[in-house]
């Protein structure tokens, strides 16, 4: 006889149900993935579940996804980025990048970057920036900005001359708009594929 699944493997088959079927599976479907007898141990299962935050009870019982359920990535603990220490696996939780990067869906996009203008804040050809559209920039944020018909991202600074834009590599000057200067959005993340 098989062995009983744990919850997290029942969290693990949802959620690949979930990625194949695009919706969640039902109480008898749950039964068949669980490999349980009887639908008590899956309304069990779906209780506990919707204690720990991968399900949620709608109106008349309806269960839907929560983001901890959709999350893709295990998040297995911290590393040091100092000198190296004795590490254990442990699965903290899992995590959805879209959930964790983008707090605004409807006012976020991505740009791809090219040029070398913002090397020294680690920001370089090829990296993804994810920019929010609608906050007011603040001194030091690193803005997506359209500078006299140009696009570029720099560090956003407003001092008493007006705006000015500053690159993070010593190559380049700042830059102060002469006809007109838009900013396209604020960037709140960098995404870089080794």
């Amino acid at each position: 006889m098989k062995a009983p699944m744990r919850l997290e493997e029942k969290v693990t088959a949802v959620r690949g149900f979930l990625r194949r079927e695009g919706r969640l599976p039902g109480y008898e479907e749950m039964r068949v993935l669980f490999g349980c007898r009887s639908k008590n141990a899956v309304f069990r299962a779906v209780g506990r579940m919707a204690e720990l935050g991968y399900l949620r009870k709608g109106a008349g019982g309806k269960l839907a996804p929560t983001e901890r359920l959709r999350a893709d990535v295990r998040l297995l603990g911290t590393v040091r980025a100092g000198f190296p220490s004795p590490a254990e696996e442990e699965l903290v939780d899992t995590l959805s990048l879209d959930a964790f990067l983008v707090e605004r869906p409807e006012a976020t996009y991505l740009l791809t970057v090219s040029g070398d203008s913002m090397i020294e804040a680690g920001i370089h050809p090829g990296d993804l920036a994810l920019v929010e559209r609608g906050r007011a920039p603040r001194n030091g944020d690193i803005v997506v900005a359209q500078v006299d018909d140009e696009w570029t991202i720099k560090y956003y600074a407003r001092d008493r001359s007006g705006v000015r834009l500053d690159p993070a590599n010593r190559a380049y000057a700042p830059i102060r708009p002469t006809r007109s200067l838009t900013i396209g959005g604020v960037v709140r993340a960098v995404i870089r594929k080794y």
